[in-house]
């Protein structure tokens, strides 16, 4: 097992001590975090060992758990870094560009493995229907949500449209051409809602469109390509897949069938993938852990999360 650290006690923070703690891949050490009076209260509250000196922390685990602010990443990726320990960063992996990408360089200078934490790549509705998808041409994606005023010191790019830019580009085997995005501050003195157009050199086109000041919360998905349309809901975990092919010369009443002005009839097929519940945080986790262990190609690298904040970047640099 591997022995496991995690710096950052916030809101999700927590969530991640708690599963770091049940998790059979992991044998959880403890915790660091800035504020000691927060810290001390996990520690009393639920048994999990505070280290009030990171650096007494880092020479105790294999792995590294980053759940701070973002503006905080860098750093404490750098003393993983320093220390040879593999580490795991939540979204967006830094501030900027230039971080990320030094980062990526001193991991693949050090022989060490990172994981981003885009969780979304492990709701189970997209992973039942991922395979479904294949050279989509016309993407529509609307993630809303209701307001919190906690996260809304960065702009709704960073803080929830990066989700999907993560998903978008791990399923278009392109690069981008062109971006087109506006965006409006409402309540926060960044952008709260905020549209790009993506365009990809192969011809596909992607539309999203993200806020976190809608009346009800919405996560959905819509991939369009050849003879089929898959529709993924990431909140209500569910999934749907509708095919086109050729008719049966001798159809049955229940086939559904349709022609065009051509007078080609098509069959119609409504597949519904088969969802396993999970817990996706603690599937990332795992996931992590058996990468380490078993040498594998981590689900989302640095690569990864580096090419999300780079269009994120250029989004945000759009609106402004």
């Amino acid at each position: 097992m591997l022995k496991a650290g995690l710096v950052g006690a916030g809101h999700l923070g927590k969530i991640h001590l708690r599963l770091l703690n049940q998790s059979d891949r992991y044998d959880f050490v403890g915790f660091h975090d800035k504020d000691v009076e927060n810290g001390k209260k996990l520690e009393a509250e639920f048994g999990y060992k505070y280290f009030e000196n990171f650096d007494e922390l880092l020479d105790q685990i294999d792995m590294l758990d980053i759940v701070t602010p973002t503006v905080y990443h860098y750093d404490y990726a750098l003393k993983a870094i320093e220390k040879g320990l593999h580490f795991f960063i939540e979204k967006p992996v830094t501030q900027t560009l230039e971080q990320a990408e030094e980062i990526l360089h001193k991991c693949q200078e050090n022989g060490i493995k990172a994981q981003v934490g885009h969780v979304e790549r492990y709701n189970p509705a997209f992973m039942a229907t991922k395979e479904y998808i294949k050279n989509p041409m016309f993407i529509e994606i609307h993630r809303l949500a209701e307001f919190n005023p906690r996260g809304t010191d960065v702009s709704v790019v960073l803080d929830l449209m990066i989700h999907d830019l993560d998903i978008l580009l791990s399923m278009v085997k392109s690069k981008v051409k062109n971006i087109h995005a506006s965006g409006v501050c409402v309540v926060s003195k960044t952008p709260d809602i905020a549209n790009a157009r993506i365009e990809f050199e192969n011809g596909c086109v992607a539309n999203l469109t993200t806020s976190r000041i809608s009346m009800k919360a919405m996560r959905k998905s819509r991939f369009f390509q050849k003879d089929a349309y898959i529709s993924v809901d990431f909140l209500e975990k569910k999934a749907e897949v509708i095919r086109m092919k050729d008719a049966p010369e001798t159809p049955t009443p229940f086939d559904m069938i349709i022609e065009n002005a051509e007078g080609e009839k098509n069959q119609i097929l409504f597949e519904y993938p088969n969802i396993q519940p999970n817990n996706a945080i603690l599937d990332e986790l795992n996931s992590f852990a058996d990468s380490i262990t078993e040498n594998k190609n981590v689900e989302v690298s640095l690569e990864d999360g580096t090419e999300a904040l780079k269009v994120a970047l250029e989004i945000m640099k759009l609106i402004s």
